[in-house]
């Protein structure tokens, strides 16, 4: 086929990925920079505003309370966590319940955060993480989800295959996604000793060549990987359909600074607008996801932590459209 300039992912030696990723991912013909000039499309209508429930989860929500609490708060979507997501099923509760809930609330499924070991080398681990995948991504079909992240969990500690290698890893994992109808999203882990920038994790995407390859970038994740936030005007925004959203303090220091030490985003030092201006210029059409696990949060009322993110969310999209 013939690729236009929205197609690939632009600027990089490998620049497969975006056309791979383009039949499937793209939600509308119609280029956006087109739709811009026109005065028809700003930034603020191409997103949607979702809640990572990792950053109410210690309040200890159930997967029903998570749901209304996002629709209360005035998201669009959630993103749930697979632990809970079985805590539910294993305690009695239906997804089809789940279902209807989530479809009367009008709230969606973008994503889900599962950890199934898709990139270890153990043959037989890497065999059980493969159906812990199926599984996951079984259950999320059950109440409509549409993505779940595949993060580097298993390698992440020591570093793990060359990047070829977890190419092909990505692309099995992509392939038994097909017929559940779940996009399996690669994940950046900036503390990890594998996919921790965003060069690895565009690598990793392009050599799979799969239609269905994406990746799942976060701010926090970005900045302790040491990648420039400059790189994401590199990868084509079609294949970014989830970026989480989140901010970090001046203090500490690269080095040290842990997931627990997220803020809302503006409370922090990321240059925020020009991240969103970045993803604004380069297409981005995705969801972005709110995704904290600070434990003064925790401490609060989850409906004051919702609300909040929700607003300055929009706080930082807005200034992408500021003069």
């Amino acid at each position: 086929m013939t690729l236009s300039r929205r197609q690939i992912l632009v600027g990089t030696p490998s620049a497969l990925v975006g056309g791979l990723a383009a039949a499937s991912l793209l939600a509308s013909e119609v280029p956006v920079k087109q739709l811009e000039a026109s005065g028809q499309l700003a930034f603020s209508d191409r997103v949607r505003f979702c809640l990572n429930t990792s950053s109410v989860r210690g309040q200890k929500l159930t997967v029903p309370q998570q749901i209304d609490l996002c629709a209360r708060a005035g998201y669009d979507a959630i993103e749930p966590w697979m632990g809970d997501l079985r805590s539910f099923v294993e305690a009695g509760g239906q997804l089809a319940d789940l279902r209807k809930q989530l479809n009367d609330v009008g709230l969606t499924v973008e994503s889900a955060i599962g950890f199934a070991q898709w990139i270890v080398d153990d043959p037989s681990a890497r065999a059980a993480g493969l159906d812990q995948a199926r599984s996951d991504m079984e259950l999320l079909a059950e109440i409509g989800g549409k993505r779940i992240a595949a993060p580097p969990i298993g390698a992440h500690q020591s570093a793990g295959p060359n990047l070829d290698v977890i190419a092909e890893r990505y692309r099995d994992l992509l392939v038994a996604a097909e017929p559940l109808g779940i996009l399996p999203q690669l994940e950046l882990w900036g503390f990890s000793k594998t996919l921790s920038t965003l060069a690895e994790l565009a690598y990793v995407a392009t050599a799979a060549a799969h239609p269905n390859a994406c990746v799942l970038p976060d701010v926090y994740h970005i900045f302790k990987g040491g990648s420039s936030f400059d790189s994401l005007g590199m990868i084509e925004a079609s294949c970014m359909q989830v970026f989480h959203m989140n901010d970090y303090p001046a203090q500490p220091p690269r080095a040290d600074i842990a997931d627990r030490d997220r803020v809302y985003p503006g409370d922090g030092v990321a240059p925020l607008k020009s991240i969103l201006t970045t993803l604004s210029k380069h297409g981005f059409q995705g969801v972005l996801s709110l995704e904290l696990f600070n434990e003064s949060y925790w401490k609060l009322p989850a409906d004051e932590v919702a609300k909040t993110g929700l607003a300055k969310m929009k706080a930082a999209v807005a200034s992408v459209e500021a003069p």
